[in-house]
């Protein structure tokens, strides 16, 4: 049913005219989506036995199984269930699984049922599970990414 033909030129076929290098370039069926648009990147994990002392800033997606003495700025950060995070948390989408001390920034938090969070949470959307630990101050904000304290 689907078989491979080789074009030879002059063959008499329209599509003959053009290069044979811009075929590849728009497969069949292909969108008409700009060709910068690249693939979603995997997470940056830093495994359990890993220990970071300072900053992580990334614009896609961080996992944290180890410990991280430092600020985190991330689309969507995931603290996992043995980590631990000693510093400010500010990502459109954080998932707390593990502990944090400090102040967790985002559009969207999650604090699950193993979460120990010991600090205040400023957000948009929060979801916070049976059996989560939380010491601290929860405060909603239109745009709780800012950081800027709104002056009287």
């Amino acid at each position: 049913m689907f078989t491979k033909k080789n074009e030879t030129p002059g063959a008499g076929t329209p599509s003959t005219a053009k290069p044979s290098t811009s075929a590849p370039a728009k497969p069949a069926g292909a969108s008409s989506a700009p060709a910068a648009a690249k693939p979603k990147p995997a997470p940056s994990v830093l495994s359990s036995d890993l220990t970071v002392t300072g900053n992580l800033v990334t614009s896609g997606d961080i996992q944290i199984e180890g410990t991280v003495e430092g600020d985190i700025r991330a689309h969507l950060l995931t603290v996992g269930e043995g980590a631990t995070v000693k510093g400010e948390c500010v990502a459109d989408d954080v998932v707390v699984n593990g502990r944090v001390v400090g102040c967790v920034r985002g559009l969207k938090v999650r604090l699950t049922a193993s979460a120990r969070v010991e600090g205040d949470i400023i957000h948009k959307t929060i979801a916070i599970e049976s059996g989560a630990h939380f010491e601290g101050s929860v405060k909603r904000e239109d745009d709780p990414l800012s950081g800027k304290k709104k002056s009287s």
